[in-house]
């Protein structure tokens, strides 16, 4: 697929994960993203998740036709994007690795690495030029590692992500990208708001015209709903207005006041009311829609003196992402 002229999609669709690291569900799948810009020198962004090693190789080989790349960017060290860094310098053991220092030696830490690679140490706000294309990089630590950077190809305005602007689903399923980036943020993303907000600053700087992150579909439209979304997500603002009720019940008592409730709060016009029986929900999807709307009641009965289980875990969920500005109400 072309992004642009020069700049070619190499990435996969998984549809055999059904819980993306080992929590999400993810009925659609995934996709791991990889990207080749070309010209006078090639650089290939990202490799993909280990089992798609000879899909992802089959796919740049395609790209690349008899060119070799000369430059191997690595933006962030999570396994779905780093575990064929290996395999990739087997078939092209010329190409010079492009990363930085906390990325390096976490590299060496998850594989062993031959001295005899080329490697170049990337600075924040350093750069590589490739031909026309100039590659600068941005870091953006705790986003939602401590490795993690970002690249911006001045030529073609194109912000390269990593993570950022991510998304649940595979790229040849058609699914609304609000509600599925909206869940992998608040799950894997939502703990760094800061760390996020000092990113979107820099990009704010930019003129970036295409986002290509490592999950989700390449962004190309419309780019500041997206850019604003990510705004009232890490700055921990209500998406819109709402009220979210959440219950645990044994005998059925509690989640019939949670259901009168919320009944009653629709007659009396509330605008948007959202239930989740918290025992069988997904969980991720109560814990976004929580962030989402302005409003969230919590209803439960106890257990071996405690909470319930689930809403524990709900709660849980809920302070471990820095939930806040949020008008919160108890059913006693």
């Amino acid at each position: 697929m072309r992004v642009t002229d020069d700049i070619r999609y190499v990435g996969v669709n998984d549809h055999k994960v059904d819980l993306f690291e080992g929590q999400y569900v993810v009925p659609n799948g995934m996709a791991y993203n990889s990207y080749v810009i070309m010209d006078e020198k090639i650089a290939v962004m990202d490799t993909v998740d280990i089992n798609f090693t000879h899909e992802w190789l089959d796919n740049l080989a395609e790209v690349l036709g008899d060119r070799k790349p000369d430059y191997l960017v690595i933006q962030h060290m999570e396994p779905d994007h780093s575990a064929n860094i290996m395999n990739f310098m087997k078939v092209y053991p010329d190409t010079t690795i492009v990363a930085n220092k906390k990325t390096f030696v976490m590299m060496d830490q998850f594989f062993d690495m031959d001295p005899a690679f080329k490697k170049e140490v990337a600075d924040n706000g350093g750069t590589l030029t490739l031909g026309k294309h100039v590659l600068t990089f941005v870091f953006a630590p705790m986003v939602h590692w401590p490795e993690v950077m970002v690249t911006y190809d001045s030529t073609d305005k194109v912000l390269f992500s990593a993570d950022g602007f991510g998304k649940f689903g595979a790229n040849d399923v058609e699914e609304p990208w609000d509600d599925e980036s909206r869940r992998y943020y608040i799950g894997i993303v939502g703990k760094y708001g800061a760390q996020v907000q000092n990113l979107l600053k820099v990009a704010a700087t930019l003129d970036i015209r295409i986002i290509c992150p490592l999950h989700g579909p390449v962004l190309t439209e419309n780019l500041g709903h997206y850019i604003g979304l990510y705004d009232k997500w890490s700055s921990y603002t209500p998406e819109e207005e709402g009220i979210v009720v959440a219950y645990t019940s044994v005998y059925g008592h509690t989640k019939a006041a949670a259901e009168q409730l919320a009944e009653m709060l629709r007659e009396n016009g509330a605008p948007k009311v959202v239930v989740h029986d918290l025992a069988r929900t997904d969980m991720a999807l109560a814990v976004a829609d929580a962030f989402r709307y302005s409003k969230l009641v919590l209803a439960t009965t106890t257990y071996n003196a405690e909470l319930f289980p689930f809403m524990r875990q709900f709660i849980d969920h809920l302070t471990e992402r820095n939930f806040q500005n949020r008008t919160v109400a108890f059913i006693e």
